[in-house]
């Protein structure tokens, strides 16, 4: 059993920059483009003060593409978690892509109701404990030491500003991580704190 006291930091990123073949809903996982590979090895060349242990990540393809760049330049593992995957869309999945039918949803959990959910897909609550429950289980593997955890906007938009301690639920809707971009969460016994967020101290 790890030591509760100890504090685990997580370095929890957004997947860099994609491209997609569907003008449509997907889960398909897309892939860098130039730009994005660029910012993967920015936040590689961001994480070497932190002497980073491992790197955990989604299993959709821009996420995993990240990790491995990232992984590779710090000279560590990666694992593919799948709950750590972006938000699951349900009955849109298919349908033509329109942003405004995403942000009909997440604007109440961006104000912290997180009740309202995608048809066939998930709520906000579901999206928060599914993170919560992975986290937890990374960072009680990493009791002391830091790990990159390499996920997708809307998701972590969402479900850090709801579990740590420091942050207001509406947080993101402000801050919105960008391609690349990380929030630093550090995980105790005491509870969790974001500590800073897209290069900012919180």
């Amino acid at each position: 059993m790890s030591d509760l006291q100890c504090a685990a930091t997580l370095v929890v990123a957004r997947h860099g920059d994609a491209e997609y073949v569907e003008s449509w809903f997907s889960d398909e996982g897309g892939t860098l483009t130039a730009e994005g590979r660029e910012q993967a090895r920015l936040l590689s060349d961001s994480l070497a003060r932190h002497r980073v242990a491992w790197v955990w990540t989604s299993d959709s393809s821009r996420a995993v593409q990240t990790a491995e760049i990232v992984a590779a330049r710090l000279g560590v593992g990666v694992t593919v978690r799948k709950p750590l995957r972006e938000v699951s869309l349900g009955d849109l999945h298919g349908q033509p892509f329109d942003v405004e039918l995403i942000h009909k949803v997440t604007d109440h959990w961006y104000s912290g109701d997180l009740e309202p959910g995608f048809p066939g897909g998930e709520n906000g609550e579901e999206v928060v404990a599914r993170y919560r429950d992975q986290l937890a289980e990374i960072a009680d593997l990493h009791r002391g030491e830091t790990v990159l955890v390499v996920t997708h906007q809307t998701a972590t938009c969402v479900a850090l500003p709801a579990l740590a301690d420091n942050l207001p639920s509406s947080y993101a809707r402000e801050h919105e991580l960008g391609n690349g971009q990380a929030a630093e969460l550090m995980v105790d016994g005491d509870g969790w704190l974001v500590t800073r967020w897209a290069g900012q101290d919180c």
